[in-house]
């Protein structure tokens, strides 16, 4: 008996699965090094984001491993700057916090309600016991301290990795890539030469635009604590900053832990200006500021930005979060050059024929 015409050989079962056996040794692979591919994730990200001062430095007849290294003190020096501002007013007011805090504590224990709880649950005999203890777990402590030691080693061994990989990503990045496109024929190297050129303005224009709403976010944040007189303006500015580098709820997680803050110095005056100052700022920042950011650069659609962030924030945690985005948008892009290129086959294959 004859197979039929849509019968499989024994070849193409044994082809099906051995792809299917590379395909799984592939994932497997890639799930063992997913450490060292986050690394590199994020130095291509890196790379990215400061490409655009990179080559405004080599344009002005600067050599291009010179311009990395000023760039990379340009955000030394930035991050430095940022600590004088944060640290000094820090110190001060916790030195300032810790001189009134026996005062506090003499208030504490005149108060009739505190007597009351402490008759009722012992609070100072617990606390008396709980101090007592204290000795002997100095132990723990150390062992504790420990892990924390090895922890920002390992940490500032992953940094200084991603910088060194960023760096040379930066000086020869370039060259790497125009070596692989010329191997794809003068056609298909200008094609793909499009691509990457919109994923890099793409990812480029996001991050730039992010930053500076971020540090517009801070100003704001700054300029309004310092009127209302809320202790750690700077510092809760910088968090302020920083969390609204999370898309969609990083201003407001922010705002809610400074409105915490401000009930605290001043209710509910001082809660109440900044609950108005967060929501006036928020409508600015969704509606002017984000998509003329989203739309001119990574162009993604709200749902998709949404999807985006779920899916980073699963594999990658925060990380994710901050690259979930630019991903997306360059994702898209490559999809949508896949489709535009089946587009003309599609229409030469639906051709009715000539008789």
């Amino acid at each position: 008996m004859q197979p039929g015409p849509n019968a499989w050989t024994t070849r193409q079962i044994v082809r099906v699965f051995l792809t299917l056996a590379v395909l799984a040794l592939l994932l497997y692979l890639v799930y063992r090094v997913r450490s060292v591919l986050e690394l590199v994730l994020v130095a291509g990200f890196l790379a990215i984001a400061l490409g655009p001062p990179v080559e405004f430095l080599v344009r002005r007849h600067i050599r291009r491993g010179i311009a990395i290294v000023l760039v990379y003190l340009g955000i030394v020096a930035a991050i430095f700057g940022v600590g004088l501002v944060i640290i000094p007013p820090v110190v001060d007011q916790v030195n300032g916090l810790s001189k009134d805090i026996p005062g506090y504590v003499q208030d504490l224990r005149k108060s009739k309600t505190f007597r009351k709880y402490d008759d009722k649950y012992d609070i100072s005999k617990k606390l008396n016991e709980q101090a007592a203890k204290l000795p002997s777990r100095l132990g723990e402590a150390a062992g504790t301290l420990q892990d924390i030691t090895v922890g920002v080693f390992g940490a500032l061994v992953k940094l200084v990795t991603v910088l060194t990989m960023t760096f040379f990503l930066l000086l020869d990045g370039g060259k790497i890539l125009r070596f692989f496109l010329g191997m794809r024929g003068p056609a298909e190297e200008e094609r793909l030469r499009v691509v990457f050129e919109g994923i890099y303005r793409s990812v480029a224009g996001y991050v730039a635009g992010n930053l500076l709403i971020s540090f517009i976010a801070g100003g704001v944040t700054y300029v309004t604590l310092r009127i209302l007189g809320v202790p750690f303006a700077a510092p809760l500015a910088v968090l302020m900053g920083f969390l609204d580098l999370i898309p969609l709820v990083g201003a407001t997680i922010g705002g809610i832990v400074i409105g915490a803050v401000t009930a605290f110095t001043d209710f509910p005056t001082a809660t109440i200006v900044w609950v108005i100052v967060l929501i006036v700022y928020q409508q600015i920042e969704n509606n002017v500021l984000q998509p003329v950011v989203y739309r001119r650069t990574v162009q993604v659609a709200p749902l998709l930005t949404i999807v985006a962030i779920l899916i980073g924030s699963t594999l990658l945690g925060v990380l994710g979060v901050l690259v979930a985005i630019p991903v997306a948008g360059a994702i898209q892009i490559v999809v949508r050059d896949i489709w535009n290129r089946r587009e003309p086959a599609i229409a030469i294959v639906e051709q009715p024929g000539t008789s």
